[in-house]
């Protein structure tokens, strides 16, 4: 089986839902975002970018993988303009099959991450973290890479969400940086050591309640917490893999002009909002807590520096298109 297939549930439903929704191409100042970021972000993003243009943006959002998969099926007949997404390695598997169109060299120019193809873009950034309880462990005893979470004195105390969209890239990253026999040994202790949760939002409000010492989530989750519950009930931090291990992963978010879109300036138009400073600024504000790929646009002030990180620098082709990675989640039992 499609190892990314294997990931996408409820397809089926997703596309009655956006029949429901009237996900069409119709209409000259108008485009259809699929779109598998968070949603008050997009949200937030559109309203600007409709200000501006004039230009409406109908949505159609769900599960980055599912809604590349959904691409995959409808091919040269989707609807769709644009695809945005968490991830990089959905973005990859879209060009992989040709079916993204070429991004302006402008909007390129703007954004230091991008495919090497020339073909999509990078809008965001986020970091693979370990959520912890600091009454349930010590920093001291926390792991210096993610590897040791399979170890045996790991077990009982680490969560972790295997089908979440966010957790297939960072197996794909010790793919990359280890080997697939690595990444396989690894998934196997995890199988045996981890609580399971359906999403990172479970595994931080676990790791805050303190139900489990720690968990494996992307950063800005915590922050989100925070934001819902307030600082006074945060009982869990936030521990940075050192030294460049995958446990740190740089997560690219990015977007992509459809090949197959009817509205193909309104469709680029958008994307260069994304990159542009007003639509960097957005994304640096409010509850997104995502890294802007703009340097002189500064980040939330809520989150540490990046230049103050050791994040896993992975290039998109390193990472991969998530196959390998769905295959061995799935193998391994996790899903």
């Amino acid at each position: 089986m499609n190892g990314l297939r294997g990931m996408a549930t409820g397809l089926a439903i997703l596309a009655l839902a956006c029949v429901a929704d009237g996900c069409s191409s119709s209409g000259a100042n108008s485009l259809l975002l699929y779109n598998g970021q968070h949603p008050q972000l997009t949200s937030a993003l559109v309203a600007a970018f409709e200000k501006q243009t004039g230009i409406k943006v109908r949505l159609h959002t769900g599960n980055g993988i599912v809604l590349a998969d959904q691409l995959l099926q409808e091919g040269k007949h989707s609807p769709a303009d644009v695809y945005l997404t968490e991830n990089s390695p959905e973005l990859v598997t879209l060009d992989e099959h040709g079916l993204l169109a070429s991004t302006d060299s402008s909007t390129l120019d703007e954004s230091p991450k991008h495919g090497g193809s020339g073909n999509w873009t990078g809008i965001a950034l986020r970091i693979n973290v370990l959520a912890y309880d600091p009454s349930l462990v010590a920093h001291a005893a926390l792991p210096t890479s993610i590897l040791q979470l399979a170890q045996p004195q790991w077990k009982g105390k680490v969560a972790i969400a295997p089908t979440d969209s966010d957790f297939v890239p960072l197996v794909g990253g010790v793919i990359a940086t280890y080997g697939k026999t690595v990444a396989k040994n690894w998934l196997a202790g995890l199988k045996r050591n981890a609580h399971l949760y359906q999403d990172d939002e479970a595994v931080v409000a676990a790791v805050n309640r303190g139900d489990v010492a720690t968990g494996v989530i992307n950063n800005y989750y915590w922050f989100r917490l925070r934001l819902e519950v307030g600082a006074g009930e945060m009982h869990s931090k936030l521990y940075y893999f050192p030294n460049g291990d995958v446990g740190g992963l740089e997560n690219v978010s990015g977007v992509a002009v459809l090949a197959a879109g009817t509205h193909r300036r309104n469709a680029e138009k958008f994307v260069n909002f994304l990159v542009s400073k007003a639509g960097q600024e957005i994304i640096a504000s409010g509850d997104a807590f995502e890294y802007p790929v703009r340097q002189e646009v500064k980040p939330n002030p809520s989150l540490p520096p990046l230049s103050s990180l050791e994040p896993a620098l992975l290039e998109p082709a390193e990472l991969g298109n998530d196959q390998s990675a769905a295959r061995l989640i799935q193998e391994s039992g996790l899903a």
